[in-house]
């Protein structure tokens, strides 16, 4: 009896002690940030990084530095982009999640375990903020020109060939889109994941593996102190 109780205890233990060290060597790592490219030069674009507490977007300028970003995601594909957008807002997540999951009221342990487990196809998720947007959790992410263009780059490498394909009447509010995406989400592949790489393929210092918000944001600026 004694042996049995020893041996389930174990069991429920197990998750416990996988869990803490996810934690443990994502802290860790995010504290070993890579280094700043050392051909970063001025900065040029405000762009910025916002979360919402547990996932992370990029924010651009619609235009900035030649690159007009309404030209890879139509306007038309949302339902109704305000007259007065300045910046558009990128992130890539779980498919299933994104469509099915609008706020958090709609997250059921299922689908939150279902996109951990993996298996299901990604998803890029476009909004269109106003500058009066920019509020909350914001960090601001100043790139010179190459930075901004390597950041671009990783980003349209994320569309199947390059190609913004949108997922029709699939939207959270007016301002938004979804569209396909390469890649699958799971619990060493998160959003925040896909965020963190960009910005270190972008040549930002950054932690080397970023599965939460807080490991990416940890070596940005915030936007109000």
């Amino acid at each position: 009896m004694v042996r049995w109780m020893r041996r389930a205890a174990l069991v429920l233990l197990l998750p416990v002690i996988g869990f803490a060290l996810y934690v443990g060597v994502a802290s860790a790592l995010m504290l070993w940030p890579t280094a700043a490219s050392t051909a970063r030069g001025p900065a040029a674009v405000e762009a910025y990084v916002m979360s919402n507490g547990v996932h992370t977007d990029y924010v651009f300028p619609v235009r900035a530095a030649g690159i007009d970003w309404s030209q890879r995601f139509l306007p038309a594909h949302a339902r109704a982009v305000p007259a007065d957008a300045e910046y558009i807002a990128i992130g890539w997540g779980d498919r299933e999640f994104y469509l099915h999951t609008p706020t958090w009221a709609d997250l059921t342990a299922a689908r939150a375990f279902g996109a951990l487990r993996g298996g299901n196809r990604a998803l890029l998720h476009v909004t269109w903020l106003r500058r009066a947007d920019l509020r909350g959790s914001v960090w601001r992410l100043p790139l010179s020109l190459p930075q901004y263009a390597a950041l671009a780059s990783y980003v349209n490498a994320a569309l199947p060939g390059a190609q913004a394909v949108p997922i029709r009447a699939a939207h959270y509010g007016d301002d938004d889109a979804f569209y396909e995406a390469v890649g699958s989400y799971h619990l060493f592949e998160t959003c925040n994941t896909w965020t963190g790489r960009g910005l270190r393929h972008a040549g930002v210092p950054m932690g080397r593996w970023t599965p939460f918000d807080f490991t990416v944001v940890r070596h940005l600026q915030p936007l109000s102190p």
